[in-house]
C-alpha cells in the first residue's frame, strides 16, 4: 500500500484531515488486514475452531449433568449454554486485537503508518473493524454447530438482535486490548494478561451455570459481571424470558467502557515512542 494511496491534502494530523478523509484511509486500512489475513488463512484458526470445541466440550461433557440442574437434559444445556456461548466469543476473540497491534508495533508495521499521511485513529478503527468481522465469522460457525448438537432457532430476530447486543459489547472490550497492545511489550504478554482477565469474566458468570448454586460472593461478583448480563440478555432475546434490565446493563457497560478506555487507547498510541 502506498503513501500515494492514503494522501490527503492534510499533512498527517488529525485535527486536519476530514471525516471523509478518516473512512477512506479506515477503508483502506481494513482492507490491508483482510488482504493479511487472506494470505496467512492460519490466522483465522482460533475464530474457526473455538467455537466448534467449546460447543461440543461444554454440551457432551458437561450438559447431562448441568441439563438436570435445568430440570431437563442435555437438550435444555444446548438452548441454556448456546446464547452465553454467543456473549463469550464476544470477549474471547476481541484479544487477538490486541496480539494483533502489539505484533505490528514490533515488526515495523507501525512506524510504516506513521510515515504515511494518515490519521492515526484510522489504524485503531481498522484493527477493530477487521477483528469484529472475525467475530461475526466465529458466530457463524458457533450456530452452525449449535443447530447440529440441537440448538432450535425459534427467534431470528432476536438472534440478530444478540449478535448486534454482542458486537456492541466487544467493540467496547477491544479498546482494553488496544490499550494493552501499546503498553506491553510483545503479544505473548498482551495474550498473558488477556487470560488473566478473560478466565474469572468468563468462568464467574452465567454463561455456562446458573448462578444460583455458587457461593454467596462470587454470586455478588457475577452481578456486576458484564458477560452475566450480556449472556442473560441473549437467552431472553434467543429463547425467552427477561431482556430489558440485562439488555440496558450490557449497553450501559459498553458505553462506560467506551468512553474511559478508548481516549486512553488513543492516548498512548499517539504518544508511543
Amino acid at each position: 500500500m502506498s503513501a500515494a494511496t492514503l494522501s490527503t491534502p492534510a499533512a498527517g494530523d488529525d485535527a486536519r484531515i476530514t471525516l471523509r478523509g478518516h473512512l477512506r484511509h479506515t477503508g483502506a486500512l481494513v482492507r490491508r488486514n483482510l488482504l493479511w489475513i487472506r494470505q496467512d488463512p492460519e490466522s483465522m484458526a482460533d475464530a474457526l475452531l473455538m467455537p466448534v470445541i467449546f460447543t461440543l466440550l461444554f454440551v457432551f461433557v458437561f450438559g447431562g449433568s448441568i441439563g438436570q440442574a435445568l430440570g431437563g437434559g442435555q437438550d435444555q444445556y444446548v438452548q441454556y449454554v448456546i446464547p452465553g456461548m454467543i456473549a463469550m466469543m464476544s470477549m474471547t476473540l476481541s484479544q487477538g486485537v490486541g496480539t494483533g497491534f502489539s505484533q505490528d508495533f514490533n515488526s515495523g508495521v507501525m512506524d510504516r503508518f506513521r510515515s504515511l499521511p494518515i490519521g492515526r485513529g484510522s489504524v485503531l478503527f481498522a484493527k477493530i473493524s477487521v477483528e469484529l468481522l472475525r467475530m461475526l465469522f466465529a458466530t457463524a460457525v458457533l450456530m452452525i454447530v449449535a443447530v447440529a448438537v440441537g440448538f432450535e432457532i425459534t427467534d431470528w430476530p432476536g438472534l440478530f438482535a444478540t449478535v448486534a447486543l454482542s458486537t456492541a459489547f466487544a467493540s467496547s472490550i477491544m479498546w482494553v486490548f488496544l490499550t494493552l497492545g501499546v503498553i506491553l511489550k510483545n503479544a505473548q504478554s498482551v495474550q498473558a494478561m488477556g487470560f488473566l482477565v478473560l478466565f474469572p469474566l468468563q468462568f464467574g458468570s452465567s454463561i455456562f451455570a446458573p448462578t444460583t448454586s455458587m457461593p454467596g460472593w462470587l454470586q455478588a461478583f457475577t452481578d456486576y459481571n458484564p458477560l452475566s448480563t450480556l449472556a442473560d440478555a441473549a437467552r431472553g432475546l434467543m429463547v425467552g424470558g427477561p431482556v430489558a434490565h440485562d439488555l440496558w446493563v450490557t449497553l450501559g457497560w459498553s458505553v462506560a467502557i467506551t468512553a474511559v478506555m478508548a481516549p486512553v487507547a488513543i492516548h498512548k498510541f499517539r504518544t508511543k515512542s
